[in-house]
């Protein structure tokens, strides 16, 4: 399936009821209907709560936007019905490997042992992902899909929120007991409730480009610092499904992002990193690291998840995959609470639980930062001093930092701390992975009802 058959997926708008006389008041609303927001509503869907999903735009969009997608990521996408075709379409791969200059520091196998359903991580286009997502949200009777849907107010009280919708056939209103805003970095939710989004910002530019070409290229992470054809920043390739590769160029502080873009500058630095072969240009993003997050996550009967609750900088693929793993965090207790099987203060752990993964993510992100783009004068030449160590000495390698990736955190709990407690399965971590006569444990696991 290519990307122009991805992108021929336009849906055709299907006035609501609303627009004729007054809807009942919905159980659970979800804003946005990327990877986030669809896989809170099949989430939701498993747990027999029906909800709906409002979408501004009524097709896919045809950047790749996040494309690594972590072993947890994809037990989630198992759980909600598509993780069979996110690895089956997906470039699998474990081996990621660090060079300095024309050298290579070292590699590391992020899956070493066997055992386990799902591969380390597998790269796949976002847009396949929400392509998958949403065809299977279309099969569920419990999700209403509702695009060319743009948000214009809400008024949010302690029984629920009211939703202003403008539609192409006019505007109407929609009531909800709880809201769960998927809606991006931009959040309109957000800023309709006039929540702040702090953090830190970071001044160098970076060029993201997908290209298509036809290589042997491995199906491994590359990354180099001052490689031989990107003098004196930092480079990165990754393999992508239908001969899509990633190449992310650092720019330096003073790149003038219009002109970057431009594709008789970018061609020709694409052209060094691919050595020459032949490809074609499918899109191109300048952007700079941010580092940020609400205060809370949960405003009384708003929820926020994904992207517009927290931003990480794209080194180590903990955007998407945190977003997946705050609904995974999140849909079982909402629907809990729904369901009236629990007080609506189970939320608060999700708030809790969510900061705190938001605030390692944002940790380990911003320090990947700040070694691949140091300050100039004693810091970067510390930096660039530890790489030259690295080329010769063990020691210094375990410091050079290319992006730890992603990995599910561990929450805090009130668990003793037992030295004979197992690592691999210790209170507040995600359960391990085991193989069974015919079955998976990690799918077991997630069959085990809920007690609360």
């Amino acid at each position: 399936m290519s990307n122009m058959n991805v992108m021929g997926n336009v849906i055709d708008f299907e006035p609501p009821q609303g627009l004729t006389k007054a809807e009942e008041k919905k159980s659970v609303v979800i804003i946005g209907a990327g990877p986030v927001g669809l896989v809170a509503a099949l989430e939701l869907a498993n747990h027999g709560i029906a909800n709906v999903v409002i979408e501004k735009k009524n097709g896919i969009a045809k950047e790749s936007k996040a494309i690594c997608w972590s072993k947890r990521s994809l037990e989630i996408l198992d759980r909600v019905g598509v993780g069979d075709k996110a690895v089956e379409k997906g470039v699998i791969w474990q081996l990621a490997r660090t060079y300095y200059q024309d050298q290579e520091l070292f590699n590391f196998n992020l899956l070493p042992e066997d055992g386990h359903k799902r591969p380390a991580f597998v790269n796949l286009q976002q847009y396949y992902v929400e392509l998958f997502l949403r065809r299977e949200a279309q099969r569920n009777d419990l999700i209403d899909l509702r695009f060319s849907h743009h948000l214009t107010g809400l008024s949010s009280q302690k029984e629920g929120v009211t939703l202003d919708l403008e539609t192409p056939q006019g505007d109407y209103q929609l009531d909800t007991d709880w809201l769960i805003a998927c809606d991006g970095v931009r959040s309109p939710v957000r800023s309709m409730l006039g929540l702040s989004f702090e953090g830190e910002f970071f001044e160098d530019r970076f060029l993201i480009a997908d290209i298509e070409m036809k290589a042997d290229f491995p199906s491994e992470r590359r990354f180099w610092f001052d490689p031989p054809f990107h003098d004196g920043q930092s480079a990165l390739l990754h393999k992508q499904p239908d001969n899509i590769y990633r190449v992310d160029l650092q720019l330096g502080p003073k790149a003038d992002p219009k002109k970057e873009s431009e594709l008789d500058v970018v061609i020709p630095r694409i052209k060094k990193v691919v050595e020459g072969r032949e490809f074609n240009v499918e899109w191109i993003s300048i952007y700079k690291f941010q580092c940020r997050r609400m205060a809370r996550f949960v405003h009384d009967r708003v929820i926020f998840a994904g992207d517009s609750a927290h931003e990480v900088s794209p080194f180590g693929a903990r955007g998407g995959n945190g977003g997946l793993q705050d609904v995974d965090n999140l849909c079982w207790r909402l629907a809990a609470v729904v369901k009236g099987d629990a007080p609506s203060e189970i939320l608060e752990l999700y708030n809790q639980e969510r900061v705190f993964g938001a605030d390692e993510n944002i940790y380990h992100s911003s320090r990947t930062t700040r070694f691949m783009s140091p300050m100039h004068g004693w810091q970067k030449t510390l930096r660039n001093q530890m790489l030259r160590l690295a080329t010769r000495y063990e020691f210094a390698r375990s410091r050079i930092n290319s992006g730890k990736l992603s990995s599910p955190c561990v929450y805090p709990t009130q668990a003793p701390d037992d030295p004979q407690l197992p690592t691999a399965s210790q209170p507040g971590s995600v359960a391990p992975d085991a193989p069974q006569s015919d079955a998976w444990l990690i799918d077991q696991v997630g069959l085990i009802p809920v007690v609360l």
